[in-house]
């Protein structure tokens, strides 16, 4: 049957005090609460009745996955829900293909490194692709801007010591331009540079300098597009492009790991040589999402992302999928052989194994299951 799910909220100094207790209608605890978790990631899963929804999906995962979740990615939930509030930058970070999770996962395994030691990086052997999807202004750094671009804002900042880097920047070929320089701004050597470009900076630039004074990863963001969203717009990340998020709410849904490689604005773990390693040293455009009857579809099959805007006309749910639903407005009932209702800021998850359900009521809800089926 479906089942209600207490969700989990990771109170990370850069969640804002107030946005998710308004959003989700509840008391704000005086900490950041940065992210909540709608899911079965080992690291804080949902859980129903008070047991994980990990433990539920071990104990039988045909009934809780289904078949073709299974033959595609192993007995475990593929994907991760999450709802954002960022108040502060994030770190600025990039995820692993699939296949350098594995390698780094086996590498630090066999270094008998604890999963919970700060100086570990690869906490599973997955990728982590993820999808982020505006519910207010949304902002972010998402993928190096062109090199010529770059070497422009550089240039236009006056620093007299950026002169090798924009000549770099502006004969180079483009990844070697840019891998050149990324790897001079992390140096410890940069120091001086930093000193010199932080008074001059200015936008999201000024705003990223003034949280984190002296962090290198301030050079580092000025390679990065600068990409804003408004609600309902969405944003795929893949393997190796380097991004941060800025300030807004908003849907996440992302493979169902954990493996962050950062290269600043945090005071976590930082590891440049094997960031170095995993980053595409590519220029991009930020990989916009566009919904088609609300459905948003990265390039990503572990997740699809709905978004429903409920009436009293029952909307069918497909069975024999895993599905997670978040209730954001209103009141959704959720009907099988019998209603589950969902208030604002509530979740539930439909095991692959439930009867088919159907959606009612009025406000809006977000559903994810695996990009493998209608």
């Amino acid at each position: 049957m479906p089942l209600p799910l207490s969700t989990v909220i990771r109170p990370y100094d850069w969640g804002s005090r107030t946005a998710l207790p308004e959003l989700l209608g509840t008391e704000p605890t005086g900490r950041p609460q940065a992210e909540l978790w709608a899911g079965a990631h080992p690291a804080a899963p949902s859980s129903v009745g008070g047991t994980p929804l990990n433990v539920l999906i071990d104990r039988d995962p045909a009934g809780m996955l289904g078949a073709r979740s299974i033959a595609r990615f192993g007995p475990a939930l593929p994907y991760l829900l999450k709802v954002l509030a960022v108040e502060r930058p994030l770190s600025l970070q990039v995820h692993p293909t699939m296949a350098q999770a594995r390698a780094g996962f086996a590498a630090e395994e066999a270094r008998g490194i604890p999963i919970d030691d700060y100086t570990r990086t690869y906490k599973d052997p997955f990728h982590k692709p993820e999808m982020v999807c505006a519910l207010t202004d949304f902002h972010g750094l998402c993928g190096f801007r062109d090199p010529g671009e770059t070497a422009g804002l550089l240039e236009s900042l006056a620093v007299p010591e950026l002169r090798p880097w924009i000549v770099a920047l502006r004969t180079a070929p483009p990844a070697e331009a840019l891998r050149t320089v990324l790897t001079q701004m992390l140096d410890d050597s940069s120091g001086p540079v930093l000193a010199a470009v932080e008074p001059a900076l200015t936008g999201v630039y000024a705003d990223i300098a003034r949280t984190y004074p002296g962090d290198r990863g301030i050079l580092a963001a000025l390679l990065l597009n600068h990409v804003e969203l408004k609600p309902g717009e969405a944003l795929f990340l893949d393997a190796g492009v380097p991004h941060s998020y800025l300030g807004g709410l908003a849907i996440e849904v992302m493979a169902n790991s954990d493996n962050v490689l950062r290269c600043g604005l945090t005071g976590k773990h930082i590891d440049v040589p094997e960031l170095m390693r995993v980053v595409e040293f590519v220029p991009s455009t930020p990989a916009r999402v566009e919904p088609a009857e609300r459905r948003y579809r990265a390039n990503a099959d572990e997740f699809v992302l709905i978004r429903h805007d409920l009436t009293d006309d029952p909307e069918p749910l497909p069975a024999g999928l895993p599905q997670t639903l978040l209730c954001l407005d209103g009141e959704a009932r959720l009907s099988a052989d019998r209603t589950l209702t969902l208030a604002r800021g509530e979740a539930a998850f439909i095991p692959a194994g439930a009867p088919a359900a159907s959606l009612t009521g009025k406000g809006t809800l977000y559903r994810v299951l695996p990009g493998i089926g209608p």
